[in-house]
């Protein structure tokens, strides 16, 4: 295992209840009302695809830029007081980084909403970070994950990604990652050369390495 790959919404950060607030709120300003079934159809997505969506199911006739930073500055506002780590976060992130192995932060995120979010998660554990920003095509494109393995300069058969989403999911699997999934709001099966769990909890470095040596 040359590198470890994490997401950050919804496996690092508990952040998907900070979207939905924000997201409820933005499409009260559009005249429609937000559903937990709604946000299920923007885990692991984009800003772009996030406000397409949300102008669709509105039927708004608004700017989506405007939109777009309305949900930035919502977004930012809350997390300026911090952020709650997803359980098993914090001691899986220290014991990689104490292994010495190289790590990425991949995230659909804008970088603004990465950078409040990484003051919290600690930007010292990660040596790039990668968000929606940084790319062309996001999750559920490979282009993220290949992006980080590139700038670390492993190969990402060598490379565990965790992942909360669906679209994550693919991305890392679609660019040659082994995967574990943490499923957040979407279920997610197992799959050759993916690890299904219910928390980072149950996950430590010999099984990140059992995973990347093909041994799950």
């Amino acid at each position: 295992m040359d590198a470890v790959l994490f997401d950050m919404d919804g496996l690092l950060v508990d952040s998907e209840k900070v979207w939905f607030q924000v997201e409820t709120e933005v499409m009260e300003r559009l005249g429609a009302e937000w559903r937990p079934e709604d946000q299920e159809h923007l885990v692991g997505g984009s800003m772009t695809s996030s406000v397409a969506y949300m102008l669709k199911v509105s039927g708004a006739d608004a700017d989506p830029a405007e939109v777009a930073a309305w949900m930035l500055e919502g977004m930012t506002h809350r997390l300026a007081d911090g952020v709650e780590m997803m359980p098993g976060a914090a001691e899986l992130l220290a014991a990689v980084r104490r292994a010495g192995l190289p790590t990425a932060l991949v995230t659909s995120s804008v970088r603004p909403i990465a950078e409040a979010c990484l003051k919290g998660i600690g930007r010292h554990n990660f040596d790039h970070v990668v968000t929606g920003d940084d790319v062309t095509r996001t999750k559920p494109d490979p282009e993220p994950y290949l992006t980080a393995t590139r700038l670390l300069g492993v190969a990402a058969a060598r490379c565990v990604a965790l992942e909360d989403s669906p679209n994550g999911v693919t991305a890392a699997t679609t660019a040659g990652c082994r995967v574990v999934a943490v499923p957040s709001m979407l279920p997610i099966p197992s799959a050759p050369g993916r690890l299904v769990v219910e928390s980072l909890h149950e996950i430590d470095l010999e099984i990140l390495r059992t995973l990347a040596a093909g041994g799950l």
